[in-house]
């Protein structure tokens, strides 16, 4: 009795992995995707072909990355969905010459009419706002440089065409942990975030950069590479989960390889795999509750929760049940499955990206051997037991004859806002506005 019962077992296993094995992605599969991502920075970059572009590779006019003389005060302002962070930076040398960066901040939240009126008026109550910080800070008299950190994409013509402070920098999340990063590590050129969404952003030679004039030194390009896959370069690759996926979001066909990989997605795949398996009646006994059948119930943070479970399975027993979902220990086994091949696919998918990205950095350095440090963040990145490694080795394994550091972005966005402020205020004056 109990031999039939481990060979159903371990026979219903063979046809779950059988399912699954669509999710691995062979080395010539990632370098197709690293190729055809390199070829769309190509077409972000160049003026005739930039508006068809899938990724954008907009210029964020923060140029070469600073040399450690910024030392001062910096406002830096971090806007967010609902509210946001105003932040005041000292930026100095510490007794040792070291770098020392203190942080006041205070948040604020944004009024509904304020956020759906005019940006005038979204300007007005940030100004009120900075002020009321500055009068608190008895900053009043200074006029301080200030940098803008948005969780969003923004697009801006140059950084100071539309504010009366010093707006030095407007920069979106990832430029700034790439510049926060690099007060760790000056050899950080590339910043990326790995969480809800995913972006990078990385040091391109000014003369590829042609939406802006001047050929001299190096400036951030913000990739926008969530938005990759527009002009079907993923097609290929997508399954019928990643396609339901597309179909039911707020903006079908658009950000597609985010999809892949992003922590508002991830879950959501794993939702519909494990539906997939109860149709084909490989787990929960064929039946699936009210509540797994009800999109978006299966958060990105259960996958961490359950693949980083110790063998007793506690952990995913516990997740399952409040599915109102009685579990075996071989449906746990199945779920953990399900869960690593869906997030070692983000991974691998992620690093693809990245791959060409730095292969295209060493390329147009004319470089044997690339050393370069990546600063990153973001809750997949920093909170999923496995995502890490399994990205890194990708990476590398991707990138011959490049020496990569990867380093964990600490202080978050306000702070690297307001070193770019600093660098922008520099080059101002360099310039002799």
């Amino acid at each position: 009795m109990l031999d039939h019962r481990a060979r159903m077992e371990s026979s219903r296993k063979e046809k779950v992995e059988q399912i699954l094995s669509e999710f691995r992605l062979k080395e010539e599969d990632l370098k197709k995707v690293m190729y055809r991502m390199q070829k769309e920075m190509d077409r972000g970059l160049k003026l005739e072909t930039h508006e068809e572009a899938s990724v954008k590779m907009l210029p964020t006019y923060v140029r070469s990355t600073p040399e450690g003389s910024e030392v001062g005060d910096f406002l830096s302002l971090d806007l967010g969905g609902t509210n946001f962070r105003v932040m005041l930076v000292k930026v100095g040398e510490g007794e040792e010459g070291q770098w020392k960066v203190k942080t006041k901040h205070q948040m604020y939240s944004i009024p509904e009419d304020a956020m759906t009126g005019t940006a005038e008026m979204l300007f007005d109550y940030i100004s009120e706002c900075i002020s009321d910080f500055l009068d608190k800070h008895q900053m009043k008299h200074k006029k301080l440089p200030l940098g803008f950190t948005f969780s969003f994409p923004v697009r801006h013509e140059d950084i100071d065409k539309d504010f009366e402070m010093d707006v030095v920098a407007m920069v979106n999340d990832t430029v700034a942990t790439m510049i926060s990063c690099y007060y760790e590590d000056h050899r950080c050129e590339v910043g990326m975030i790995v969480g809800t969404g995913c972006n990078a952003c990385y040091m391109e030679e000014m003369h590829n950069v042609e939406l802006v004039e001047g050929d001299e030194g190096r400036m951030c390009v913000n990739t926008e590479w969530g938005a990759f896959g527009a002009s079907g370069e993923l097609d290929e690759f997508l399954l019928e989960y990643d396609r339901v996926v597309d179909e039911t979001s707020l903006n079908p066909g658009q950000q597609l390889y985010e999809k892949i990989i992003g922590g508002k997605y991830m879950g959501e795949i794993v939702r519909l795999v494990l539906l997939k398996l109860v149709d084909e009646n490989l787990l929960f006994n064929g039946e699936a509750s009210e509540k797994l059948k009800t999109r978006g119930t299966f958060e990105t943070r259960f996958m961490s929760q359950i693949e980083s479970d110790s063998d007793d399975r506690k952990q995913i027993y516990n997740i399952l049940s409040a599915f109102e979902l009685l579990p075996s220990r071989t449906d746990c086994e199945i779920v953990r499955r399900v869960c690593e091949s869906v997030s070692t696919r983000a991974a691998q998918m992620c690093s693809a990206g990245l791959a060409g990205v730095i292969n295209r950095m060493r390329e147009s350095r004319s470089q044997d051997t690339l050393k370069i440090t990546v600063g990153v963040d973001g809750s997949v990145y920093k909170l999923h037991p496995s995502f890490k490694d399994h990205f890194h080795a990708t990476v590398r394994q991707l990138t011959p004859g490049c020496d990569i550091t990867f380093i964990q972005s600490e202080e978050g966005s306000g702070r690297g806002a307001a070193l770019i402020s600093a660098v922008a205020c520099k080059m101002a004056c360099m310039m002799g506005q």
